[in-house]
């Protein structure tokens, strides 16, 4: 296949992606790319992003780990659970949602029954290599961040099966992320 027909390709792709008028609503692990690569499916998409970590703190008027630390996690996820559902009730275009979030049982199914979950997932060592350039992740800083990562992994795997779309993200360039995402959104429809 020639550029000239890869391209034509890509561009239908995008062009059907663009008709889900459901929220996509990124899921996965801290470190996988949420926020990052939403923004960037966001402008592939036309349409717009919100991060709910950022609406919880704006919310709160305190970070996610000044909430963690002061109410612990139950709380948190409670109100993370408020966020997420008014934020796919304004009909956000795609919403990178916290590595929680999604586990939440009450939060899944509303996730599920408004939306379209794309579970975002990586291995071990890029999770790792990763989460190590922030020091703000309340759930790593109990003891060795590999540790905690593979037990999450472990447990929330299942969770985020359920997911309509799964797309393993990786070291290349983020735009290639996006374009599997499309792919996947394409086929989806």
């Amino acid at each position: 296949m020639n550029n000239a027909q890869t391209s034509d390709q890509t561009l239908q792709q995008v062009l059907k992606a663009r008709r889900i008028v459901r929220p996509l609503v990124l899921v996965g692990l801290m470190g996988v790319g949420k926020s990052t690569i939403g923004r960037r499916l966001a402008t592939a998409l036309e349409r717009d992003f919100v991060d709910a970590d950022e609406e919880i703190e704006r919310a709160a008027n305190r970070s996610v780990a000044e909430i963690f630390e002061a109410h612990g996690e139950a709380y948190f996820r409670d109100g993370e659970r408020r966020v997420i559902a008014r934020l796919m009730e304004e009909g956000h275009g795609v919403i990178a949602t916290g590595g929680g979030a999604f586990v939440d049982d009450e939060t899944r199914a509303l996730v599920l029954e408004q939306g379209l979950a794309i579970w975002l997932d990586c291995d071990l060592d890029t999770l790792v290599e990763r989460t190590s350039r922030k020091d703000t992740r309340p759930l790593l800083k109990s003891g060795d961040p590999r540790t905690i990562l593979r037990d999450l992994k472990e447990r929330r795997s299942a969770a985020y099966a359920q997911a309509q779309v799964h797309v393993v993200t990786d070291e290349g360039p983020h735009e290639a992320t996006v374009q599997r995402i499309v792919r996947e959104l394409a086929a989806w429809q």
